[in-house]
């Protein structure tokens, strides 16, 4: 198929060889690339039980067959291994101009094997691969780390590195790229440090082949002035992702204290007006069709963010109202190379059960000079920080306030509160990496569009089934998950640029394959219906402000939510997929 460079790159890292292979084309034809790919050659060739953080754990880097073509909103990489945050199956996706230069490089994937035996990092400049020594970078910034390699290779060179946060195995680092694009959930940038491993630099000069180049490029031309330049996409150039503050805390969904309520009177403090007032820059992905990125700068600090998920946890869910503390956090949090999602939520734990004389961590609500202190000493393992970053699971069953510990199988939850959006509760708890919102979205349709009933669990099994197997195809063809196309245009795109047929219908296989396969790696890893899971808080208390006030999802509710998704999927109701199943697929 065209798309394709049909090469893959594996990196034997104990050994310091390289070596190609093709690409397994019957297996890109089931589950196309990205998510879906990455999961099926992980799925495949890593045994069960393995340790996350030994050199038995392979990190895949995988692109999509739109990668390096004209289709615009495809510049995004999918990095995936087995999660050292939760022991599930883990992939990411990271923005930035990474993901060409590797398919312009002349590779479809990268296959990272085994452990250096002591710091390095890769040099890929088309078909020539290089081991560097990075002794010099070990203990830098992500930063700091991508100037250096940049002045070193130039702008033509894309930059994957992590911080110290990487180095030091936390379960909350990530990998950073064009300096504020992270892979960022579920410990990715631990794995790329349990292999010594500090950057890659990518220069690739080549091409992608596509079917038909001037009919293709004149079709995604029309595809575009009919599907992406519409006033229903224009927020994510205006406002970027900030705007969703307002629709969180108007639809009752904006998390407050530790998920302790869910609306402010406030909010506007943190809203996209203010953040536009200090904006000194745009900046888009690479075959970008949206251009959402913001550059932020308020009193010499400055970033590009900060994005809904940073403002909410590191503001209202840490009750901090100051927008320049947030913006620091999100600063200091990229260059350490950490996730904000988990590193806040963990924070918001720890404040809560020092105010509730649980466990004194030392840090209250609002205490922003606090916040920020912090991050340093997680990153680094150090006073407090030793602790803090075991993340919000490990914590609870140390300490207590498991009542109140918000995660699903050891991920901490992202900002969007399900007492106002019950689906969410649901998608949370599926989700293949731990609590997630890119897996499922649920918001968009019982909040912001109103398009079906929020306080209810009538149908919901159903509603996630179908969000999850729409972003399963979306995130295996590696398109922006703001390019809201349907699967039929989906389908028409993977037709015109690999010259072979795709139909809706096939589409939805796609989908099904690759919500099975990543259940299947987790139930070989043990995991089933008794780690589906919501916290206690949500079942238990009801909400007490806003458009969601009095709102809690009954046990009740939330097992007949899981029966109905366990039921659409065709898995059994202990949550395991059926062989017959798989095989079928």
């Amino acid at each position: 198929m065209q798309g394709y460079q049909n090469k893959i790159l594996r990196v034997d890292l104990n050994n310091k060889e390289i070596i190609t292979e093709p690409l397994n084309t019957r297996w890109a034809e089931k589950y196309i690339g990205g998510k879906g790919l990455a999961i099926k050659y992980l799925y495949e060739e890593l045994k069960a039980g393995i340790d996350p953080l030994s050199a038995e754990n392979k990190m895949i880097l995988m692109t999509g067959p739109f990668t390096g073509t004209p289709v615009p909103c495809s510049g995004k990489l999918s990095i995936a291994s087995k999660s050292p945050a939760t022991g599930t199956i883990l992939d990411c996706s990271i923005g930035g101009h990474a993901a060409n230069r590797i398919k312009y490089a002349g590779y479809d994937a990268i296959v990272l094997e085994g452990k250096l035996d002591q710091p390095g990092y890769l040099l890929i400049q088309n078909h020539k691969v290089e081991f560097k020594n990075a002794i010099e970078l070990w203990g830098k910034g992500s930063h700091e780390t991508e100037s250096i390699l940049i002045n070193k290779y130039g702008k033509q060179a894309s930059i994957l590195s992590i911080g110290p946060a990487g180095e030091n195995l936390l379960g909350t680092a990530c990998i950073n790229s064009d300096y504020y694009r992270q892979a960022g959930r579920g410990g990715i940038g631990a794995v790329m440090g349990s292999k010594n491993l500090k950057a890659i630099v990518i220069i690739g000069t080549g091409s992608v082949k596509v079917h038909d180049i001037v009919n293709t490029t004149k079709r995604i031309h029309e595809i575009l002035r009919e599907d992406t330049l519409t006033d229903s996409n224009l927020w994510t150039f205006s406002d970027g992702t900030a705007c969703f503050v307002e629709a969180c805390n108007d639809g009752g969904i904006l998390p407050v204290k530790n998920f302790s309520d869910a609306t402010l009177e406030n909010w506007s403090l943190y809203s996209s007006e203010n953040m536009k007032a200090n904006r000194s820059g745009k900046k888009g992905c690479g075959s970008c069709g949206l251009g959402c990125g913001n550059f932020t700068k308020i009193n010499g600090t400055a970033c590009e963010g900060p994005e809904y998920e940073t403002i909410a946890v590191a503001g209202p869910n840490c009750g901090i109202t100051d927008i320049h503390t947030i913006l620091k956090f999100n600063q200091i949090c990229d260059d350490l190379g950490i996730d904000t999602i988990s590193t806040g939520d963990t924070i918001a734990y720890a404040m809560e059960m020092t105010e509730k004389g649980l466990h004194d961590f030392g840090i209250r609500f609002g205490e922003g000079d606090k916040l920020i202190e912090y991050l340093e000493m997680i990153a680094t393992k150090r006073d407090v920080g030793a602790e803090l970053c075991l993340g919000v699971k490990k914590l609870a069953e140390k300490y207590g306030g498991k009542d109140f510990a918000m995660h699903v199988k050891g991920l901490e939850y992202p900002q969007y509160e399900p007492r106002g959006s019950w689906a969410t509760a649901l998608a949370y708890a599926v989700s293949d990496r731990g609590a997630c919102h890119m897996r499922a979205y649920p918001p968009a349709e019982e909040v912001y569009s109103a398009s079906v009933p929020p306080y209810t669990s009538e149908g919901k099994g159903q509603l996630v089934y179908e969000l999850a197997k729409y972003s399963a195809v979306k995130f295996s063809l590696i398109l922006c998950d703001f390019w809201a196309l349907s699967m039929d245009r989906m389908a028409e795109l993977l037709t015109i640029v690999t010259g072979k047929q795709f139909s809706e219908e096939d589409m939805d296989d796609v989908a099904e394959r690759v919500l099975h396969i990543a259940r299947a790696f987790n139930q070989r890893e043990g995991f089933d219906r008794k780690d589906d899971t919501v916290p206690k808080r949500i079942i238990n208390e009801a909400l007490k402000s806003g458009a969601a006030a009095g709102q809690r999802i009954p046990e009740a509710d939330f097992t007949k939510m899981l029966d109905e998704y366990y039921e659409a999927l065709g898995w059994n109701m202990d949550g395991t997929v059926p062989i017959c199943l798989l095989a079928e697929l």
